[in-house]
């Protein structure tokens, strides 16, 4: 254990991703609950803030990559003159940890050597106990393991605005059930076809009576996709994508019945709010960045895959490794995909066989605590 008694202040550093800037929020949570009194400072992304700066009870930082010379001057004065009792480095970059360095603190807590990759350990002094081959939401509850904090299961917490609430609301009316369709990852190999999401969404409407809505960012892949699938599916589903914005999106999600998505950040928000999640994987692996609390719900062809590409097991594959080859995503089958809508804890009674006895149960207590 690296700490005997709750520090004064904490600052974190982890800038991005979007899906593990989510995992991060429950971590955070896990620290918050133990050590109220302590004041939190997290350096984040400028673009995964304006979905985290909902987060409350702690002061945020932003760090925008794109100028980065500048902004590490910038972060350099406002840190000025201010010291943190921990540091936790929680990002394997080593943007992260030029960061890293510019933050003041006598204990600087990093990941265990064999997976401080980008000469993370040059910037720390203490790390955290070597894990092997589990999620990446574990692996940076590492980081509150170290510190003698033994998290239950995870907990974001995230509120909800009311503006956002009430856009939810707005797309959201006369639909008894809803089902959201992020159709794009920003790494184009994980994406899944037109075809299968437009033959999912009618699935949905015509056997479940769902509302399907189209949801994304502003990307021209994502419009490109979106406009593609309206224009394959028979059943007229509603097309937001780069039509709202994150806190809006996260209401949507806190509203909704069900979300499929390939390996993406909406997969890790979705989890945030306790939404059932049917992944789409074969270029990644779902065991390490599935959503966290839907991992029996996801589609995983990535055993497939490796063998199909490697000729290997995913046990004998580094943990790390992705399989983002033309044509890998193919692996995932309409079928695959309209027995997990069938199996979506709204649409019968086959909940359990869905979600997993110990996911089901998790699902249920965050979906309690949304907003």
């Amino acid at each position: 254990m690296l700490v005997d008694r709750p520090p004064r202040s904490v600052c974190l550093v982890r800038l991005s991703a979007l899906g593990d800037t989510c995992h991060t929020v429950a971590v955070l949570r896990a620290l918050q609950a133990a050590w109220p009194e302590t004041a939190f400072t997290w350096v984040i992304g400028a673009a995964e803030h304006r979905l985290i700066r909902l987060v409350d009870g702690v002061r945020f930082v932003t760090f925008d990559k794109r100028r980065m010379l500048a902004e590490l001057v910038r972060i350099r004065a406002e840190l000025r003159g201010q010291s943190f009792d921990l540091l936790l480095h929680m990002q394997l970059s080593f943007r992260a940890s030029l960061v890293a360095a510019l933050v003041r603190s006598p204990l600087r807590v990093g990941f265990d050597r064999a997976r401080a990759r980008e000469l993370q350990w040059l910037f720390t002094n203490r790390e955290i106990a070597p894990r092997r081959r589990e999620h990446v939401l574990d692996g940076l509850m590492g980081f509150a393991h170290a510190c003698g904090v033994v998290p239950g299961p995870p907990r974001w917490h995230v509120p909800l605005p009311e503006a956002a609430r009430a856009y939810a609301e707005r797309i959201a009316t006369g639909a008894a059930r809803l089902l959201l369709v992020s159709p794009c990852s920003s790494h184009p190999q994980r994406n899944w076809h037109a075809h299968g999401y437009a033959a999912a969404i009618d699935h949905a409407v015509r056997v479940h009576g769902m509302q399907a809505v189209l949801v994304g960012g502003r990307s021209v892949l994502e419009a490109q996709a979106g406009a593609e699938i309206e224009a394959l599916a028979t059943t007229g589903p509603l097309n937001q994508i780069g039509k709202d914005t994150l806190p809006e999106l996260l209401a949507l999600m806190a509203r909704a019945d069900g979300l499929i998505t390939p390996d993406s950040g909406p997969a890790h928000m979705a989890t945030m709010v306790g939404l059932p999640v049917i992944g789409l994987y074969a270029a990644t692996n779902p065991a390490r960045s599935g959503p966290y609390l839907s991992r029996a719900l996801c589609v995983d062809r990535y055993a497939e895959a490796a063998l199909i590409q490697f000729g290997r097991t995913p046990d004998e594959l580094d943990w790390m490794t992705k399989i983002e080859r033309p044509g890998v995503m193919d692996l995932v089958t309409v079928p695959d995909v309209l027995a997990r809508i069938d199996a979506l804890p709204c649409n019968g009674p086959r909940r359990a066989a869905a979600s997993g006895g110990d996911a089901t149960r998790a699902q249920d207590v965050v979906r309690r605590d949304r907003g």
